[in-house]
């Protein structure tokens, strides 16, 4: 006879399913190879960043074709996820009561969707990041495209790029912090669970709308057996 299934606070809930981790651990690799020969690029100090991928010269030949794989795998997580980000009044709560998310109880002040308003503006910078670093950087793209445009363009195209890759990379530092200081929520990107408990903590709405009621159905499927 199998064992009844109950729901508790450490029972199991599905975070991220295996596309989106996928997604998003080539978007990690990618980042940091695009990330290191870009500042190699941008700051001379830092040009031994370049010996990573072996030369120079392959950096420079490789680090678009990365930032390519970045954006690919950051548009098919930003497929799977935008309908979760769209910003609501309940935002304004979490908004107001910064100071008590700060100190980790953030349950107190908002009723969470899947993502609170922090992560949804990370969201939208990040779009705005992606798209702009890939149109600039086709433009700027010597091997294939830069004959195209002329001097000035090629200079306002340099400048937007390197202001787009310092946004993504302080919204990555950001997301980075944040998924260490929430604990949980790397293994939910790593394995793709995270427990009832960090549901209902870090984002009861999401918990009561969408994760329970499949629960509740699994439940009644078990017990109707």
């Amino acid at each position: 006879m199998s064992k009844k299934f109950e729901i508790t606070n450490d029972t199991k809930v599905v975070r991220h399913k295996p596309l989106a981790r996928v997604s998003h651990w080539f978007l990690v690799i990618s980042f940091f190879m695009t990330m290191f020969t870009g500042v190699a690029f941008f700051f001379p100090d830092f040009a031994w960043l370049t010996e990573i991928l072996g030369t120079p010269q392959i950096a420079r030949a490789v680090h678009p074709f990365t930032g390519i794989v970045m954006f690919i795998a950051f548009i098919i997580m930003a497929f799977l996820y935008w309908h979760h980000n769209i910003p609501e009044k309940n935002d304004i709560r979490w908004a107001k009561g910064i100071v008590e998310v700060l100190k980790g109880n953030e349950h107190k002040v908002a009723d969470n969707g899947k993502y609170n308003l922090g992560q949804k503006l990370l969201f939208w910078t990040l779009i705005l990041a992606m798209f702009t670093l890939l149109a600039t950087g086709i433009i700027m793209w010597r091997q294939f495209f830069s004959h195209y445009f002329s001097i000035p363009v090629l200079r306002i195209a340099i400048l937007l790029h390197s202001t787009s890759a310092f946004l993504l990379f302080t919204g990555i530092l950001v997301h980075i912090y944040m998924a260490f200081w929430v604990k949980g929520s790397i293994r939910g990107m790593v394995e793709g669970w995270v427990t009832v408990r960090w549901a209902k903590k870090h984002h009861p709405r999401w918990y009561r709308e969408e994760v329970l009621p499949e629960l509740e159905k699994k439940v009644a499927e078990q017990n109707s057996k």
